[in-house]
């Protein structure tokens, strides 16, 4: 199903999007669609970005590192066996 919605933007950007529609062969609608899809996409992935950023920020606990450090004396040792 489509909407259909009255925008309001500058004319050169207008002109612009009226150029590209002729250019891709669509509907200047459906370059107004594309341009926003690709946005909501970008955007979305930009927030899952900071998401993960800002999960793994912080530093590690203490169990953490006691693990880090007891994986590395095993790996160690298993390279010295080589």
């Amino acid at each position: 199903m489509t909407v259909k919605t009255a925008i309001s933007i500058r004319e050169d950007l207008f002109a612009e999007a009226e150029q590209l529609a002729k250019e891709l062969g669509v509907s200047r609608s459906q370059v107004f669609a594309m341009a926003l899809e690709d946005f909501i996409e970008r955007r979305q992935s930009r927030q899952l970005l900071e998401a993960l950023n800002h999960a793994y920020t912080d530093e590690p606990t203490d169990e953490e590192r006691a693990l880090l450090q007891a994986m590395r004396r095993i790996q160690r040792e298993v390279a010295d066996k080589w």
